[in-house]
């Protein structure tokens, strides 16, 4: 068994369905085995932040208040069910006036790392798209490439160099892995 410092989180496509950007608390749904298979993995003693680009923000298509909601939403669903939420951290940047803080950028990663003590190199990251993969591999965490949303595409894309530690079909493949 693996017991990362903390277990970074894409959300979309890697905790819920992507359909496009989701502009508020109607449209979200986490997958079926999302919540269960991260409770196996707190249960490890395994910790948790979301790391998460919402340009929809700066393209004006979800509101402030909207992704709030949301993200208030999977607070309580971590909470509920026991699972070690340090926090969600977003950047709402814009791809062509993206910051540091948008993936791959480091900004979010070294946020949470200040904030909660993280040791990056003892950490992993988790996602469906090449920009999660190589923000974990500049910050020298593992990789874990989830094949929903995007990740059979991503699968596809990924030069050689920055190949996943793991490659899984979803969370719950993935939870195994890290727990067994």
């Amino acid at each position: 068994m693996k017991k990362y410092d903390c277990i970074f989180l894409d959300r979309d496509g890697t905790l819920n369905p992507d359909p496009g950007y989701i502009s508020s608390i109607d449209k979200f749904s986490f997958y079926k085995s999302t919540l269960k298979s991260l409770k196996k993995m707190a249960e490890a003693g395994n910790r948790f932040c979301i790391i998460t680009n919402q340009s929809g923000i700066a393209r004006g298509l979800i509101a402030q208040e909207d992704l709030d909601e949301i993200h208030d939403f999977i607070r309580s669903q971590f909470e509920k069910n026991n699972i070690p939420l340090l926090g969600i951290y977003v950047c709402p940047d814009h791809p062509d006036q993206a910051s540091e803080q948008r993936k791959p950028g480091p900004g979010m990663f070294l946020e949470a790392e200040m904030n909660h003590d993280i040791n990056l190199m003892d950490s992993i990251m988790i996602g469906d798209s090449t920009v999660d993969m190589k923000a974990g591999e500049l910050l020298g965490m593992d990789t874990m490439l989830v094949l929903t949303g995007k990740g059979m595409d991503t699968l596809n894309y990924l030069p050689e160099y920055e190949t996943p530690n793991y490659i899984v079909n979803d969370l719950a493949e993935g939870a195994k892995k890290i727990c067994r």
